[in-house]
């Protein structure tokens, strides 16, 4: 399917002779209220790669916006809609890649699935190409549950999921269902998202300390998600389910499948420039 949207685009680009698409492409951050997504989060070396598969460099932009909140809150969506909109209208963008991680696929699902929520949502959805997703938490992660019940996992995944905010609330498994069901489109049984949904799922963790690769996007990290993942299914990034990774949208590989020695991405480093993660997401554009 992915392959026949690719060759839809290129037809329609030669045949439509007078019209050039002004791509651009929107980074979108995870759970989180980050001032500096750009470093914090992504690392300006992963930003400065996707950059690169631009025609106009210009043309990008990585949102900080305060995804703690319920993925409908004004400081969540608004925020992003905002962000998408004037970027869309001051760039003349035509055709939009938006390139997530983890909750930030729930926040750019509710927009392509709520189109009345909100004027700007339209204008954002008929310009985006499609979204590449990386491990998102689609059908919520037990991890959520944990900090919700105020175990252990509150203080040990602090650094990665937060504390107990609204957007950990929300991805607990069993209120992702109900929002699955009720607000949003992609998963089983829902219709389908208006533009594409291509997801990356992260299947495993590795943190062995003679391992080079296990110190590509911070090291105590990649233990600490390790340690979480005996608590997950024996296909996870440390964070989240396989399953859940897969739950919306359409599967567009599997971390080994595609990845530089065929190294599996925690749930840390599919937000890093890690086993060539940046240059397949730069070709893609």
């Amino acid at each position: 399917m992915r392959n026949l949207l690719i060759l839809v685009v290129v037809v329609s680009t030669i045949v439509a002779t007078n019209v050039h698409a002004n791509t651009g492409v929107a980074i979108v951050h995870g759970t989180g209220n980050p001032t500096d997504a750009y470093n914090k989060y992504w690392g300006s070396k992963f930003v400065e790669s996707v950059r690169q598969g631009l025609d106009n460099s210009s043309n990008l932009i990585v949102v900080n916006c305060n995804f703690d909140k319920y993925m409908w809150d004004d400081a969540a969506a608004g925020c992003l809609a905002n962000d998408l909109y004037n970027f869309i209208n001051s760039k003349n963008i035509s055709d939009l890649v938006v390139i997530t991680h983890s909750n930030g696929g729930n926040v750019i699902r509710w927009i392509m699935s709520n189109p009345t929520f909100d004027t700007r949502y339209p204008t954002i959805i008929n310009n985006i190409r499609w979204v590449n997703a990386m491990a998102p938490s689609s059908l919520g992660t037990p991890l959520a549950d944990a900090v919700m019940q105020g175990n252990v996992f509150e203080q040990s995944l602090g650094w990665l999921l937060g504390f107990k905010s609204d957007a950990v609330r929300q991805q607990q498994v069993s209120w992702m269902a109900y929002y699955n069901q009720s607000w949003l489109l992609g998963t089983s049984g829902r219709p389908s998202l208006p533009k594409g949904f291509y997801t990356i799922v992260g299947t495993d963790v590795e943190s062995a300390i003679w391992d080079p690769d296990s110190y590509c996007g911070g090291y105590f990290e990649n233990v600490g998600l390790e340690t979480t993942q005996n608590w997950l299914d024996r296909c996870s990034d440390g964070f989240i389910n396989c399953s859940s990774q897969r739950g919306a949208g359409t599967l567009w590989f599997n971390d080994k499948d595609r990845t530089k020695g065929r190294e599996p991405l925690s749930h840390n480093q599919s937000r890093r420039q890690c086993f060539n993660l940046d240059v397949i997401l730069r070709n893609d554009i």
